[in-house]
């Protein structure tokens, strides 16, 4: 066998984990964002002042080692690691209770109820900005840690039927970016601007279409690896989301932004009968002729245009998920109810996947089935929850230090009962300084250049190193090279305003 068959042998065939094991590795990334939070607030309590370089530096250890790890060496040892982060996190939780320098003689019951009245800023949501930057990272490390063998093949993307960690990337980029549609940050209901959207819509897919122009081209051209039945032989993820971004447009003019969870709902259920009823699975799995042909544009792409329609449910489920959270919330209670209702939409969703697995048909990547989009979505709520428990942490750690400036984090606005404790709260300048400096803000910003980046520099390792014999030094040593690389150009990029 060629190199390039070997690799491509070294993704296929693969039945995936559970989703009990995928379901808590996703539980590790928000103790690491809220663990960085309460650093830099004790850092500034004990007066240090942060350079771009420092800041990027403490972002990088604290956000992106712990993820490669979770990947690599630690990925048998989950619930450990997990542990080392809290245990961390409680600690620095007690430095800086001890240290507070608001209501320093207060009970802690009574310092709740106070936190419990306090405002916060309510047109941005940290958490939805963590979910699409985090998501993005560990897309960025998967893409090429698959192909070391020290990455578990279990994480690695099915062939057919199961949930692997890398199953989740696709689905969790789109469900991420339909929560920041213009639609939802508009919310106009005027025709026009409906229009307007569906305008904005088209022409912000035609990068797309050409960049997945440029990549067919550039893997061709070059023999690079490809796994055939995952979009098809010419298809790739950049098709299919300029396909469902401007489908949704043209969906969102006719249906309520509040209603998006029926047409969510219709689209699955239907293609779902669709793939039951009729000889659509059978030409999915086995093409026209049933022995797999590629003969043909429809036959040699079948999986990538057909699992457009899962992929434009669970873009309709963000959507419903972004309107529901950018409504005007303020106070932290409201919040906690949020928490709450995602958590048990989750739970439900869960358990609707457990009947429809047990009844229907399994979690299929390869034709974003009914059971792939349930649980994409039920998933996606966990992990957004998880952001949002460390968001409430963390703005109560913001509570007790004067002046306490977090990057991509909730802004307190005070109660006129608190305003004198936080008079020296920082003021806008102050912020937009702290952000200018924030690993997060950076890709976040730059989401589609970091993911082609992180494409690019994937394809210049596996050309230049035999990633199939590498062994544990290697591997580690060259991911977080990778992944420095990637970093710190986008967040150069940000810095320098480009």
């Amino acid at each position: 066998m060629s190199q390039k068959e070997m690799k491509e042998d070294f993704v296929r065939n693969l039945n995936g984990t559970t989703i009990l094991e995928i379901t808590q590795s996703l539980c590790l990334p928000a103790p690491c964002v809220l663990c960085r939070g309460l650093l830099i607030i004790l850092l500034q309590h004990l007066g240090s002042s942060f350079t771009w370089r420092a800041q990027f530096f403490i972002d990088f250890v604290v956000l992106i080692v712990p993820l490669v790890a979770n990947y690599t060496i630690l990925s048998s040892y989950l619930l450990l690691e997990q542990l080392i982060i809290v245990i961390m996190g409680a600690g620095l939780a007690y430095q800086m209770y001890h240290r507070r320098t608001c209501y320093a003689r207060v009970p802690l019951q009574k310092i709740v109820e106070k936190f419990l009245k306090i405002n916060l800023e309510a047109e941005y949501i940290p958490a939805v900005t963590c979910f699409r930057v985090i998501n993005s990272v560990l897309t960025a490390i998967a893409i090429l840690a698959v192909d070391f063998p020290l990455f578990p093949r279990r994480f690695a993307k099915t062939e057919l039927y199961g949930t692997g960690t890398m199953d989740l990337g696709v689905g969790g980029f789109i469900f991420g970016s339909a929560m920041v549609c213009s639609e939802v940050k508009s919310k106009s209901t005027v025709e026009g601007a409906r229009f307007y959207h569906v305008a904005k819509s088209l022409h912000s897919a035609w990068p797309l279409v050409f960049i997945g122009i440029g990549r067919l081209v550039v893997t061709k051209y070059i023999g690079y690896q490809e796994h055939i039945t995952e979009y098809g032989v010419h298809w790739n993820f950049f098709f299919t989301f300029a396909i469902v971004k401007l489908a949704t447009s043209l969906l969102l003019i006719i249906v309520p932004l509040n209603k998006s969870w029926i047409v969510a709902i219709s689209i699955i259920v239907l293609y779902q009968l669709a793939l039951d009823c009729t000889p659509l699975k059978q030409f999915i799995l086995h093409g026209t002729d049933g022995r797999g042909t590629r003969v043909g544009l429809l036959n040699a792409n079948r999986e990538g245009i057909i699992s457009t329609l899962g992929y434009l449910a669970i873009y309709m489920a963000g959507v419903q998920t972004g309107s529901y959270l950018f409504k005007n919330r303020s106070h932290i209670t409201d919040w906690i109810k949020v928490l709450c209702c995602l958590l048990l939409t989750a739970l439900t969703l869960f358990v609707c996947l457990y009947v429809i697995q047990g009844n229907l048909e399994a979690v299929s990547r390869r034709m974003a089935n009914l059971a792939f989009c349930v649980w994409i979505v039920a998933t996606s709520l966990i992990f957004l929850s998880s952001f949002i428990m460390g968001d409430i942490i963390l703005s109560f750690a913001k509570f007790l230090f004067k002046g306490a400036l977090v990057p991509c984090s909730w802004k307190l606005i005070p109660s006129p009962a608190t305003m004198k404790k936080h008079s020296e709260s920082p003021g806008p300048e102050a912020e937009r300084k702290a952000d200018s400096l924030c690993l997060i803000t950076a890709i976040n910003r730059n989401q589609l250049f970091f993911f082609l980046l992180s494409n690019v520099t994937t394809g210049l390792v596996n050309q230049m190193v035999d990633t199939l014999h590498s062994g544990t030094l290697r591997t580690l040593c060259l991911l977080h090279l990778y992944m420095l690389t990637n970093c710190f150009i986008t967040f150069v990029l940000y810095v320098q305003g480009l």
